[in-house]
């Protein structure tokens, strides 16, 4: 039971994020990159300010796996960073946190694209 509560609260979560996403597209004229922007910077702000770190311990997977969790990644990152390595750490922190994901996003961009051939709409 404990374990389908974890995955309800994961998918609430995540879910309240993608339909307020979704509700910006839909009725204001920001396009999807400025989402993307707010949500990260969003993220980061809520993270920095300590109050997303409560938002994933209830939602779990569905606070860290959206577009905000990066931003909180990079904010509890860079926190941790200056404690530890001085003025510095602001600056090297949130890419140390985030490099695997980025490692991991480039390798298999670059495997999907030797796999398929990209081409044009329409």
């Amino acid at each position: 039971m404990d374990l389908f509560l974890e995955y309800l609260r994961a998918f609430l979560c995540g879910g309240l994020l993608c339909l307020i996403g979704q509700i910006l597209i839909d009725r204001t004229t920001l396009t999807p990159a400025k989402i993307l922007v707010i949500y990260v910077v969003s993220g980061v702000v809520l993270g920095g300010l300590g109050i997303y770190k409560y938002i994933v311990q209830w939602g779990g997977a569905g606070a860290t796996v959206p577009l905000t969790g990066f931003g909180y990644l990079l904010a509890k990152s860079v926190a941790q960073a200056v404690e530890e390595g001085g003025l510095l750490g602001a600056f090297t922190g949130g890419v140390t946190a985030a490099a695997g994901g980025i490692s991991a996003a480039i390798f298999f961009g670059y495997l999907v694209a030797l796999i398929f051939k990209p081409r044009p709409k329409g």
